[in-house]
C-alpha cells in the first residue's frame, strides 16, 4: 500500500467519501456517529480558553459544561434510537448500522450509543448538582469541569473500544484526570493522600494491564478484538495449535489485562484505593467515580469478554458508506501486529462474498469461492457466514468459559468484600464506597451468563447485556442520589460522619424521606427501580444456568451468593434509615438548617423520581436497553 492510496483509505473510512469537502460529512462517516465526543473537545477547548483569558470570574464555567454535555447528549442519543420499538417486545435493530470507524479502533452499535448517551445524562446532572453544591467555586470551576468532561470523553471511548491500544488509551484518558478531581479540596491533607494513593494505584495497574495487551499483541500478530477472536478461533480449531508456553502467555496476558479492568471497576482484590479515596474527595467526585467511571469499565468490560469470546457478526466492517471501497491488502508477516482495518475488511469481503454465493447458486455449491474473492481469504468462503461464526464460536468455547469463571469469580468475591466491609463503617462516604464495591460485583454477574449463552442461545445473552444496562440506568440515579444528599448535608451540618444523621427526620424529613427510598432501592427491594435491576440480572443468570447445567455450577453459585448479599445488604443500609429515624439527636451536634424547600431538594426529589416510580412503568427502558444489546451478536 503506498502513501496516497493509505491517505485516501484513510479519508474514506473518516468523512465517508474521498471526494467530500473539507466541511462537508457523510452521515455514516466516521466523524458522523463520533460527533459527540467531537462536541465534548470542543467544549473542552472552550473552558480552556475560559481559563487561559481568566474570565472564569465573570462566565460560570458550569454554563458552558452544562451546554457542551447537553448538545453532545442530543448528538448521542438521536431519535432512531428510541424509535427502535416497532411493537409489543419486538426491536428494529436496523436503525443504528453497526460499523466500525477510524480504520477498526473503535465501534459504532446500539450498546456504545446507550451507554454514551448515559454518561452524557449524568454529566448534565452532574454539572447541576455542583453548582448547588457550590464545589467547584467560579475560580476552579474551568479546571474541575475540563477534568471532568476529558474523564468522560476517555469512558464514552471505552464503550466503543474495538483494539487493544484504543482499551489502553481510553482508560488512561479516563483515570488521569480523576486523580486530580481526587484531590479537588486543596489544603487537605485527606483529599492530598486520596489523589496521591489513586494515582499509584492506577499507575501499577495500568502497568500491568499494559504488559498484559503487549503480550497477547505479540502472541496474536495483532491488536484488533475481532481479528483476535478470530486468530484464536483459527489456532484452536484447524490451524496450528498453541504450544504450553503459548497457552501460558495467553493466560497471563489475559489475567494482566483484566488487573486493569478490576482497578476500574474496584473489584475485589484491587478495591483498596476506593474507600481511602472515597474518605478523602468531596462528594461530588466520588458521585463521578461511583458512577460514570463504573459504567464506562463495565461497558468495556462487555467490548473485552465479547471481543475475544465470539466472532464478530458479519457487517462490522464499515457498512454502506464505504460499500464500494475495498482497501489494499497487504500480507502480514510472521510475528508483526497486524492492521485491524485491513483484517475487518478482508471478512468483511469474505461474508458478502459467502452471501453473494449462497443467494445465487445452490446450497451444496454456495460455499465454491469465487473469482473476485482475493486469494487471501478464499479459505474464508468455503462455507457460509453462519456456518463460519458457528465452527469459529465452537472453536473458542473454552476462551468463553474462562472468561465467564474468571467474571464469576471476581464478581462473587467482589460483592461479598464490598458488604461485609460495610458494616463497621462510621463514616457515610467509606460506607458508600464499600457499597459502590458491592455493586460492582453484581454487575459483572450478567457478564458471566453472556459467556454461556452468547455462541448458543443469543437471545438470551441479549437479556444478559440488557439487564446489565437497566441496572447502569438504574444504579446513575441511585448513586447520584446518595451523593447529592451527603453533599447537601455535609454543607449545612460540617460533618460526614454517620452520628450526626442521627434524629435527621426532625429536620429535613422529606430529604430522609427521599434518602430512605434510595437507600432501599439499593438493596433492591420491590417496588423500587434496584429490584428491577436486580432480578433482571438473577434472571439471566437463572437462564444460562439452565442451559450450562452442570457445567454451570458456578452459575448456582452466583445466584444463592448474589441472593446472600441482598439480605446481608439489607441490614447496613437499614442501619443508615433507622439512625436518621429512630435515634436522637446528638447532644453536641451544632445547630444546623437545611431546608425541604429549596434548590437542593428540588434537584434531590428530580433524582429521587425515577428512583421510585421506574418500576410503575419501565418497559421503555428494558426495549432500550433490549436495543443496546441487539447487535453484539
Amino acid at each position: 500500500m503506498n502513501l496516497h492510496q493509505l491517505v485516501s483509505d484513510l479519508i474514506v473510512d473518516t468523512k465517508g467519501s474521498p471526494n467530500a469537502s473539507f466541511l462537508s460529512i457523510v452521515p455514516d462517516s466516521s466523524l458522523a456517529v463520533f460527533l459527540p465526543e467531537l462536541i465534548i473537545c470542543a467544549t473542552i477547548l472552550l473552558m480552556l480558553l475560559v481559563r487561559l483569558f481568566n474570565i472564569g470570574r465573570k462566565l460560570n464555567a458550569g454554563y458552558i459544561a452544562l451546554a457542551g454535555s447537553l448538545v453532545a447528549l442530543y448528538f448521542a442519543a438521536p431519535g432512531n434510537l428510541f424509535s427502535l420499538p416497532t411493537g409489543e417486545g419486538q426491536i428494529d435493530p436496523s436503525a443504528i448500522a453497526r460499523m466500525e470507524i477510524f480504520t477498526g479502533m473503535l465501534v459504532y452499535d446500539g450498546f456504545s450509543v446507550y451507554v454514551r448517551a448515559a454518561l452524557l445524562l449524568f454529566v448534565a446532572l452532574f454539572v447541576v448538582f455542583t453548582w448547588l453544591t457550590g464545589i467547584p467555586d467560579l475560580e476552579d470551576g474551568p479546571d474541575i469541569y475540563t477534568l471532568v468532561l476529558g474523564s468522560t470523553l476517555g469512558l464514552c471511548l471505552m464503550a466503543s473500544a474495538n483494539h487493544l491500544l484504543t482499551i489502553f488509551l481510553a482508560v488512561e484518558m479516563a483515570s488521569v484526570p480523576s486523580y486530580v478531581l481526587a484531590g479537588l479540596l486543596k489544603g487537605r491533607r485527606t483529599a492530598s493522600e486520596a489523589a496521591l494513593k489513586y494515582a499509584v494505584y492506577g499507575a501499577g495497574a495500568a502497568g500491568v494491564m499494559l504488559y498484559g495487551i503487549s503480550l497477547l499483541a505479540g502472541l496474536l500478530n495483532t491488536a484488533h478484538l475481532p481479528t483476535m477472536a478470530q486468530t484464536l478461533a483459527e489456532r484452536i480449531g484447524d490451524g496450528p495449535h498453541f504450544s504450553g508456553s503459548e497457552l501460558m502467555v495467553l493466560a497471563l496476558g489475559g489475567l494482566m489485562m483484566s488487573v486493569g479492568l478490576a482497578f476500574k471497576l474496584s473489584a475485589f482484590p484491587f478495591h483498596f484505593w476506593c474507600p481511602d479515596v472515597f474518605e478523602g474527595a468531596t462528594a461530588e467526585v466520588n458521585a463521578f467515580l461511583s458512577v460514570a467511571s463504573k459504567a464506562g469499565a463495565l461497558a468495556l468490560l462487555v467490548r473485552v469478554t465479547i471481543g475475544l469470546g465470539l466472532l464478530s457478526p458479519p457487517g462490522v466492517a464499515p457498512g454502506e458508506r464505504t460499500a464500494n471501497w475495498k482497501p489494499t491488502e497487504t500480507a502480514t508477516a510472521p510475528g508483526t501486529v497486524s492492521n485491524g482495518a485491513v483484517d475487518a475488511a478482508k471478512y468483511q469481503v469474505a461474508f458478502q462474498a459467502a452471501e453473494k454465493a449462497a443467494e445465487t447458486k445452490p446450497a451444496e455449491t454456495a460455499a465454491a469461492p469465487t473469482e473476485s474473492v482475493n486469494p487471501a481469504v478464499a479459505p474464508l468462503v468455503e462455507k457460509s457466514p453462519s456456518a463460519l461464526r458457528a465452527d469459529g464460536n465452537a472453536a473458542l468455547s473454552s476462551i468463553r468459559w474462562f472468561i465467564a469463571r474468571l467474571v464469576a469469580f471476581f464478581a462473587i468475591v467482589t460483592c461479598t468484600f464490598g458488604n461485609l466491609a460495610a458494616y463497621g463503617q462510621n463514616n457515610i462516604k467509606r460506607l458508600f464506597a464499600y457499597s459502590t464495591i458491592a455493586h460492582a460485583g453484581y454487575m459483572m454477574m450478567p457478564v458471566a451468563a453472556v459467556m454461556v449463552l452468547g455462541a448458543v442461545r443469543p437471545e438470551g445473552a441479549e437479556r444478559a447485556i440488557a439487564a446489565l444496562a437497566i441496572y447502569i440506568a438504574v444504579y446513575l440515579f441511585m448513586n447520584l442520589g446518595a451523593f447529592a444528599v451527603v453533599a447537601f448535608l455535609r454543607n449545612a451540618m460540617r460533618s460526614e460522619d454517620l452520628a450526626d444523621y442521627a434524629g435527621l427526620i426532625k429536620r429535613c424529613p422529606l430529604t430522609v424521606i427521599c434518602f430512605s427510598l434510595i437507600l432501599f432501592s439499593l438493596v433492591g427491594l420491590p417496588p423500587l427501580s434496584g429490584f428491577i435491576g436486580k432480578f433482571a440480572i438473577f434472571a439471566s443468570l437463572v437462564e444460562a444456568y439452565q442451559f450450562a447445567g452442570k457445567d454451570g455450577f458456578f452459575l448456582l453459585v452466583m445466584i444463592v451468593i448474589g441472593g446472600l448479599n441482598t439480605a446481608i445488604s439489607l441490614f447496613y443500609y437499614l442501619r443508615v434509615v433507622k439512625i436518621m429515624t429512630i435515634d436522637e439527636e446528638p447532644r453536641d451536634r451544632r445547630p444546623f438548617i437545611f431546608s425541604d424547600v429549596s434548590l437542593a431538594s428540588a434537584f434531590l426529589w428530580l433524582i429521587t423520581l425515577p428512583t421510585a416510580a421506574l418500576m410503575i412503568n419501565w418497559e421503555g427502558l428494558n426495549r432500550l436497553a433490549l436495543a443496546a444489546a441487539s447487535q453484539l451478536f
